[in-house]
């Protein structure tokens, strides 16, 4: 034990409450990287796994109705390692003590042997039998939300015929990693689910004897699914193929893929916020260090001690700090990991989670954590050891001070003379004051950025659901039907307004860009379901071309006025061009809108539709349901009111847990911030505050003079971090933008209220440690001391 590190422990134990501090907020960025990291590396190798296990495909296309031979010509196409042919189709369900519709997502599955790919996993029970039509297996989030479990029986709507379907097995699978149902944007097992039943009995059920209309492919390694892709689509137009496409535009994987993606956009922001702070904490703190050991530097070089040795020494201090602070945050980095990858696992269910996070991730956490401790001292330790033994032995010069012009005026001679110490402090000390106010700033931003997630999810339903839709249910059918339909569901019990609406399959190109989209008809001044911009305007629709959102504009690189090829992808497949006369903004998908007229027209047919808004008396949505179970066709039921529930419980589950973390985040940067500015002006001003006590001020004016300073920088930091607040929120939100949605950028003044609370409950706690100490000043001691 050599006397520079025995010197160092007793630093470290000296400093404790502020090397706490300061860990504190680098354990903070450490967690928020580690966790994300973590449950990113989670993630991916769950998902790789449970794909590669249960053989999910790299290839899915749809068709009308296919011959299963055609099957044998895919397989032979180069790069192709697997091929499945299944039937899918939706149907109403009919669910015990539940009033409302259910559509059930039915899918196939080979009764002889297991399928190819997409292979269940099964929970419980087993697969249907040959020659028993009626047995069903169901996805477990569904079965759990109905109360299901094997015997259990539910009604089925199938090609027009109830059937009674007993529940033989509980699965889950790799293709419904989030099942989300027609016009949804979040899961809703209560209303959607997946159900499987033997392959003959659906094509019995189905007329498709012989046939499919759903393929999957596996590629061999290294194979481009976009070659893949176009072979495919040449093969399947002609049996009515609306377009393959790869694993990555897969719904469900897709929305899997884009959670990952966010949590990296987490990782590069928001850590780096902890560790700026730090950086500058551990300057603040090294800095008050060497100046109080300036005569011991000159002593050390005096005995012999070189500079490295000396520079060495701080440098190890700082380790020290950062090692602290690195033991906690990978403690609650893998903790909260774990916490976090566990929510997915629940949200996007899955049937077993590896959760064994490699060195990778914390070692990348320590890294940054370390450089930027280090970085931020590296200025006060090169200063500390160039100074000269001789000099280093005589007390510093003291610093110049003057009369400032505010110092001169009239309002600072009527204040009282406490009030103008702290002020002259703070002006004597502008850099590091500032550095204070931002650090403290920065706490309320991370605050604020959090919190206006809740403000900013409530202007995205407000506008999407209320502003912009004006019906209470949307019944979709599975193919095209003739208008008379709506006229027939508006004359249904409890229908007060029906309004039509057609959406066909596009392919939509400009120039060398493509983009896969659903083309809307509506009517030119909607009623119900309203083209609405996000300025809050509803949009009538022009007689010929296409209304287009902002984000559509921009994925094509097209403005109004330019011309588009639109390759529809069902019934007689016309291309052609078409103007586009506007574009409006709004916060989900990239939707494009045309006339229902010119819809019609352009596919060279008479009025026909495929959805039907409705809006419903309330009190006879009970009698209506029970009718809707029984309208032939129904594909699809979406309940407005359901879906903004489900919308929030959803959310609930999970972004309230986050804010949970980032408010504790938030708190430990305001205190690690208050507490060392406090700590650090009592070990510089003790002499001046005990010799102001010798001369007759009370406890509480010193008080004033020291925690009125901090109270003066945190007051200064709550208008400037509520902007920073701002800022940030726009840079995490704009690092979250995806093609499917959009949050806007919305903070509500309570927001700001209650994040201005928060941080100055954490800063008077951190004055309240301070005062303690204040309050046990040793006078004569203090007094004793040689400046």
């Amino acid at each position: 034990m050599t006397p520079l590190n025995r010197k160092l422990y007793r630093d470290l134990w000296r400093l404790r409450g502020q090397v706490l501090a300061i860990a504190l907020v680098i354990a903070s960025g450490i967690a928020v990287l580690a966790m994300s990291l973590t449950s990113m590396e989670a993630l991916t190798e769950t998902a790789v796994a449970y794909y590669e296990r249960y053989r999910f495909g790299d290839v899915f296309a749809s068709v009308e109705r296919a011959p299963e031979h055609l099957a044998d010509r895919v397989r032979q196409l180069p790069g192709v390692q697997a091929v499945d042919t299944r039937v899918v189709k939706s149907a109403v369900l009919d669910m015990a003590g539940f009033e409302e519709p259910v559509i059930g997502h039915l899918v196939s599955i080979p009764e002889r042997r297991p399928p190819d790919l997409n292979q269940l996993a099964l929970r419980s029970g087993r697969v249907p039998r040959l020659g028993y039509p009626d047995e069903a297996v169901l996805s477990e989030p569904f079965a759990e939300a109905h109360g299901l479990g094997l015997g259990g029986t539910f009604r089925a709507v199938l090609n027009g015929n109830w059937r009674k379907l007993t529940v033989v097995g509980i699965a889950l699978s790799p293709e419904f990693v989030y099942t989300i149902g027609p016009g949804a944007l979040m899961p809703d097992d209560k209303r959607f689910g997946i159900v499987w039943l033997g392959q003959e009995a659906m094509q019995a059920a189905f007329d498709l004897d012989g046939a499919f209309n759903t393929i999957s492919l596996s590629l061999l390694r290294g194979t481009e699914p976009d070659l893949i892709i176009a072979r495919l689509d040449d093969m399947l137009g002609r049996y009515g193929g609306i377009g393959a496409y790869a694993r990555k535009d897969q719904m469900s994987n897709w929305f899997l893929m884009n959670e990952i993606r966010q949590l990296e956009s987490l990782a590069a922001i928001l850590p780096t916020v902890f560790l700026a702070v730090a950086a500058f904490l551990t300057n603040m703190v090294l800095a008050r260090l060497i100046a109080m050991e300036r005569s011991e530097i000159g002593l050390l070089k005096a005995f012999g001690y070189r500079d490295r040795d000396i520079a060495w020494h701080y440098v190890k201090f700082v380790v020290g700090v950062a090692a602290v602070g690195i033991a906690l945050g990978w403690a609650g980095g893998y903790w909260f990991g774990l916490l976090n990858t566990r929510l997915y696992a629940d949200f996007y269910r899955f049937p077993f989670l590896l959760f064994d996070p490699g060195p990778r991730a914390f070692l990348i956490a320590a890294g940054a954590s370390l450089f930027a401790a280090l970085a931020g001292t590296l200025g006060a330790v090169r200063a500390g050891v160039r100074i000269t033994p001789a000099e280093a032995m005589r007390p510093p010069s003291p610093p110049m001070f003057r009369r400032t012009r505010f110092g001169r005026g009239r309002l600072f001679g009527t204040l009282d003379q406490p009030t103008r110490i702290l002020l002259r402090q703070i002006g004597r000390w502008p850099v590091r004051s500032a550095l204070t106010s931002l650090g403290t700033a920065m706490a309320v931003a991370v605050l604020v950025s959090s919190l206006q997630w809740l403000d900013s999810i409530d202007h995205l339903v407000d506008v999407y659901f209320r502003q912009a839709q004006g019906q209470d249910i949307t019944v979709g059918f599975a193919n095209t039907r003739s208008s008379e339909v709506a006229r027939e569901l508006a004359r249904m019990p409890g229908v007060r307004t029906a309004e039509p609406m057609r959406v066909v399959p596009a392919k939509m190109r400009f120039g060398p860009r493509e983009e896969r989209e659903a083309l809307q008809g509506l009517p030119a001044v909607q009623e119900l379901s309203h083209v609405y911009d996000a300025a809050g305007r509803a949009v009538n629709l022009p007689p010929d071309g296409l209304v287009i959102s902002t984000q559509l504009a921009d994925m094509l690189q097209v403005r109004p006025g330019d011309r588009i090829t639109v390759e529809v992808l069902e019934g007689r497949r016309p291309t052609l061009e078409v103007p586009v006369v506007a574009t409006f903004e709004t916060y989900i998908g990239s939707p494009a809108y045309m006339d229902i007229r010119a819809l019609n027209r352009l596919m060279h047919e008479r009025e026909a539709v495929n959805s039907v808004h409705l809006r419903l008396d309330q009190n006879e949505q009970a009698r209506f349901y029970r009718e809707l179970k029984v309208v032939p066709q129904v594909s699809a039921v979406t309940l407005k009111q359901a879906a903004v529930d489900t919308f929030y419980e959803t959310l609930a589950q999970t972004l309230l847990i986050f804010i949970g973390f980032f408010v504790v985040f938030a708190c430990t940067l305001a205190f690690g911030v208050t507490y060392n500015a406090a700590r650090i002006a009592l070990s510089e001003r003790g002499r001046e505050l005990a010799t102001l006590r010798v001369l007759g001020f009370t406890r509480r004016e010193i008080s004033y003079i020291l925690l009125g300073e901090i109270g003066f920088l945190t007051f200064v930091a709550l208008p400037l971090g509520c902007v920073l607040g701002y800022g940030l929120g726009a840079l995490i939100l704009n690092a979250f933008k995806t093609e499917l949605y959009r949050i806007p950028m919305a903070i509500q003044m309570e927001t700001l209220g209650l994040a201005v609370l928060i941080i100055l409950s954490a800063t008077l706690f951190s004055a309240f440690l301070v005062r303690r100490r204040l309050d046990t000043l040793d006078l004569i001691a203090v007094l004793k001391t040689r400046e």
